[in-house]
């Protein structure tokens, strides 16, 4: 992380500033803070500091919370500066409300110190990585068009980097592996080449978008991500909104590839037959892209063991991917999975 990385910190309770600052020190951020919203702007305003992330405090008197966060995205010169809310309390009507605003994310209070450091450092990276997609873009307007080519396959190959780097981020703080998200990636390329109406671009877009499926496991609480048992109702709802979650961190890029990720992140949990989440989609409602990695996340989970279960014998699993042909699973791929069913018994083995 470059050394003038500076993060705004901004809460009334002045020792909640001092932990989350004793916390991060250890990748030698800069701080700034604030213990009022007005204060916060007066300074984003008056400051010469170009700040990388702030976290804001929901709750505060005066200026609260989301009124800042409505501010900042409102004024073009804060508007890009990525916000992670504070918050005592998992609310769901308030979680949602402050994406709706413009946060990334959001931590409860009191902090975890893994998990703050994780998703601080993810954040910042992802702002870095956008702030060079956007000079990438400007440079590529400057560039005569001999060099469009070049450019363009090196924007992706950067996209390919950064999807990689976010995998890796990822896998510190969920209960995914790196091997599953591989093999995830290969098993949904290989559906994707043997779907008919898909072409070489439609299975380099799934092989290298389907690692992101579950990167919205990152804005889940680190206590409900990790629980080995049961999840109450209210638990599910929360693991459940990392797919909108996803969304709304990745929809507003314009690149193919994080497009791609966008639908995968977003639809993988909807069901043929209507009755997944979070949209209820249904048949063809879910993209061809949605479909392939749900079959494929699925038949990679049931064959490996997890924290919370024990993996099921290959037989097993293949058959109950069969009798959920048109109700869970696209009939079509279903049968594509079976007629080339060796080859994706090679890849679940990869370990």
């Amino acid at each position: 992380m470059p050394s003038n990385t500076h993060i705004l910190i901004i809460d009334d309770v002045v020792d909640n500033i001092q932990v989350a600052m004793n916390f991060l020190k250890e990748d030698n951020y800069e701080f700034s803070f604030a213990t009022e919203g007005r204060e916060a702007l007066d300074l984003l305003e008056q400051s010469s500091v170009k700040f990388d992330l702030i976290l804001l405090d929901i709750m505060m008197p005066g200026l609260g919370g989301f009124d800042v966060c409505q501010k900042l995205k409102e004024n073009p010169l804060t508007k890009d500066i990525p916000v992670i809310f504070l918050t005592a309390k998992v609310d769901v009507d308030a979680i949602s409300k402050g994406f709706s605003l413009g946060a990334v994310d959001y931590i409860t209070k009191p902090f975890h110190a893994d998990e703050l450091l994780a998703r601080v450092r993810m954040h910042i990276q992802l702002y870095h990585a956008k702030k060079l997609l956007q000079e990438n873009n400007i440079a590529l307007e400057t560039k005569v068009k001999y060099e469009q080519v070049r450019l363009l396959t090196e924007l992706e190959e950067n996209q390919k980097q950064m999807i990689w780097m976010l995998t890796e981020l990822m896998e510190a703080t969920s209960d995914e592996t790196g091997k599953h998200v591989r093999r995830v990636s290969e098993i949904s390329a290989l559906l994707a080449q043997y779907h008919p109406n898909l072409n070489d671009e439609d299975i380099d877009a799934v092989r290298f978008a389907s690692p992101m499926h579950d990167i919205g496991k990152m804005t889940v609480p680190y206590q409900i991500l990790h629980k080995p048992g049961r999840y109450t109702e209210e638990e599910f709802e929360q693991m459940k909104s990392h797919t909108t979650n996803a969304y709304n961190l990745l929809c507003c890029s314009d690149r193919k590839l994080m497009k791609a990720a966008t639908i995968i992140a977003h639809e993988h949990h909807e069901k043929w037959n209507g009755k997944g989440y979070p949209r209820q989609l249904k048949g063809d409602e879910i993209h061809i892209y949605g479909r392939i990695v749900a079959l494929a996340d699925v038949f990679d989970a049931l064959t490996h063991a997890r924290c919370y279960k024990k993996n099921w014998a290959i037989e097993k699993v293949i058959d109950y991917i069969q009798d959920h042909r048109g109700t869970q699973f696209d009939p079509e791929l279903v049968d594509i999975f079976m007629e080339h069913i060796d080859e994706f018994k090679a890849i679940s083995e990869i370990s």
